[in-house]
């Protein structure tokens, strides 16, 4: 599995990876968003954007980058990148299918991305990241698998992801919702041939959404490499925005609140990859601060008690808007 190339990393930072989710289409919805990107959000500000987030995450040390089909041109910026870097054989390359980008480069789009987990749209999508990425893929990963995904029980598919597993890409899922424990329990139960079909799993965790954990600790449990995504809760866990008790442990360790909310993350013995979504080369650096601090158990217990009941979290997340 590629994953195993992050394993003989010595770096501290080897641990973190870069998603593109907030520099790979103008619109998203973490808070902040107008301050980070200002008003200049043309494909090729937002390349050069993208290229500068690369470039420093690499030279600090970080070795896996996460696209989607739906981050706008995510795929096509990271490619242009790697085409750029062909030296750069020690990088991890996952991306995901399952959601089209429908907002046609704005940010008042009616509808940002439509899912669609069917065979159709699996082939559709297998070939145009195939196209942008080609060999350079590592992961191609479900995108948000929710209990009632058909994703979970369709053979069809299934077979057509062993097929592309046999090709040497790592077939994974990610999920989303209040109910990411059930998706998870219910994906590790996947297999073919008698064979489990998925070796990553991606899912949401952080200060305020634990809801997961037990079950990313199953799927670690069973071999599964773990990638926590959204470890800033959308911008909420960020400065301006943090709760009390999540600045007052950023001032007691003399750091910022994105960097004690990541590394609160990493503190989890199932977390392989704890993703920044970073959309300055600032954040960047701030965010990866995270490998080095050292929380004390005083300070994880007043972290720990800022969980939210999924629902919550998920309504609110839910009703933030696309900047």
């Amino acid at each position: 599995m590629p994953f195993a190339r992050l394993a003989t990393a010595t770096t501290p930072t080897a641990h973190l990876g870069l998603g593109l989710a907030a520099v790979g289409r103008p619109g998203y919805i973490n808070l902040g968003r107008d301050e980070d990107l200002g008003a200049l959000r043309t494909v090729e500000a937002l390349r050069a954007r993208t290229h500068e987030l690369l470039d420093a995450a690499y030279a600090q040390g970080v070795r896996y980058f996460d696209a989607a089909r739906s981050y706008g041109r995510s795929e096509e910026f990271l490619a242009d990148w790697l085409t750029a870097h062909p030296d750069l054989d020690d990088v991890v390359v996952g991306s995901k299918w399952g959601y089209t980008y429908t907002a046609d480069w704005t940010t008042d789009a009616e509808k940002h991305e439509v899912k669609d987990h069917t065979v159709r749209t699996y082939d559709r999508q297998r070939g145009e990241s195939a196209e942008l990425l080609g060999d350079r893929l590592d992961l191609y990963q479900i995108h948000s698998v929710t209990p009632e995904s058909p994703a979970l029980t369709d053979k069809e598919l299934h077979a057509r992801l062993a097929e592309l597993a046999a090709t040497g890409v790592t077939v994974g899922f990610s999920t989303s919702g209040p109910a990411q424990a059930d998706a998870i329990r219910a994906a590790l139960a996947v297999t073919v041939d008698g064979e489990p079909l998925f070796r990553t799993v991606q899912s949401t965790y952080n200060v305020l959404e634990t809801s997961a954990g037990p079950a990313l600790a199953e799927a670690h449990d069973a071999g599964l490499a773990v990638i926590v995504k959204e470890g800033m809760a959308n911008g909420r866990l960020s400065q301006p925005y943090a709760p009390d008790a999540l600045k007052a442990v950023a001032e007691e360790t003399s750091v910022g609140t994105d960097a004690v909310a990541l590394a609160l993350v990493l503190r989890e013995p199932w977390a392989g990859v704890v993703l920044s979504g970073a959309a300055t080369a600032g954040q960047l650096a701030s965010n990866l601060h995270a490998a080095v601090v050292d929380l004390d158990e005083d300070q994880v217990s007043r972290l720990a008690a800022l969980a939210e009941e999924p629902r919550t979290y998920w309504d609110r997340r839910g009703q933030l808007p696309w900047h």
